[in-house]
């Protein structure tokens, strides 16, 4: 009997006083039941075995989950953290680039810019990304306590306990057609970059000096006015690419409609870039001087376009191969 009482004082101390002299009656009961009519300290041993762990049997009459979120929410919430983290923290960092930016008139020093951009950007981001845990985690945590459920199944996004029809609308993925969520931030933060350089390109790209204060921005490479005519395309350019990151992140795989679509927006893109670069007053004319002073022959400029027309349309070529390859 010494056994059986310690067995409910473990059981009935971690209950609410008010529900402890219940809960040790049904217990006591419980076990007696269980127990032959003649029973040794062995039996009585085999039974609370059978009873369990007295903190995990005590957590099966509590009113409130000693959990923080339990498996009933946890899927739902590793999953809202696993795209809420990265998305807040990427395009707090954009933001915080883009601002940079804006504000950057030449003036300073361009490593010290890169160098507040990295240490202040990425502490910024890191603290937006605290701010979305702290939330989602006191949301579900709030969720699990007001739930009346005791149902512990995991919950779909549907609301839903899971079934075997489920499986239905789960498409099979194999390994070299899934898409990661690296891939499809890495696209997104590269779109950011380069749509940045490029509305601010006669601050950012140009040629830079060794000075007494670090390096000095002496001419910009190309032509601002001539770039920001383009604006129209390039932000037709921007639209579609986000439109296939999001279709990337939607579907996880790569299909024929996604291949087309990649392809056709490679096209574009290669279209605007040898219009563009043909232009002929896309280099800056400082920059032009300086070039034929300094560094090139009078040749260098017709070069450097059909090199860098020959490099984007390989770059553009394999992405769309990329893409018809990883759906067969």
């Amino acid at each position: 009997m010494v056994l059986i009482d310690l067995y409910i004082q473990e059981v009935t101390r971690r209950l609410p006083e008010k529900s402890r002299k219940d809960i040790a009656l049904e217990l006591r009961s419980t076990i007696e039941d269980m127990l032959p009519e003649e029973y040794t300290e062995q039996d009585v041993k085999t039974t609370l075995a059978k009873m369990g762990n007295p903190a995990t049997l005590a957590s099966g009459y509590r009113d409130r989950p000693q959990h923080l979120i339990g498996p009933r929410y946890f899927e739902m919430y590793k999953t809202i953290l696993k795209m809420g983290l990265p998305i807040s923290m990427i395009i707090t960092f954009i933001g915080f680039v883009a601002s940079q930016v804006a504000e950057f008139n030449g003036e300073e020093a361009i490593l010290n810019v890169v160098i507040t951009i990295l240490s202040e950007g990425l502490a910024t981001a890191l603290y937006t990304g605290l701010q979305v845990f702290f939330w989602a985690t006191l949301s579900f945590a709030l969720v699990e306590r007001i739930d009346p459920s005791k149902d512990q199944e995991p919950l779909m996004f549907n609301m839903k306990k899971w079934t075997p029809d489920d499986l239905k609308d789960t498409p099979y993925m194999p390994k070299e057609r899934m898409i990661s969520k690296i891939e499809v931030y890495g696209g997104l933060f590269w779109t950011v970059i380069w749509a940045t350089v490029y509305f601010y390109a006669d601050h950012l790209v140009g040629v830079y000096q060794s000075g007494s204060e670090g390096l000095v921005f002496v001419t910009p490479i190309f032509n601002q006015q001539v770039l920001q005519s383009f604006w129209p395309y390039v932000v037709i350019i921007i639209v579609l690419e986000v439109l296939l990151a999001l279709y990337k992140l939607v579907v996880a795989k790569w299909t024929m409609k996604m291949s087309l679509f990649n392809l056709i927006l490679q096209v574009i893109c290669i279209v605007m870039f040898v219009v563009l670069i043909n232009n002929v007053n896309l280099f800056h004319p400082d920059f032009i001087t300086f070039t034929a002073e300094n560094v090139f022959t009078d040749l260098w400029e017709s070069w450097l376009k059909f090199l860098a027309i020959v490099l984007f349309m390989m770059g553009a070529a394999y992405n769309a191969y990329d893409g018809f390859r990883r759906v067969k």
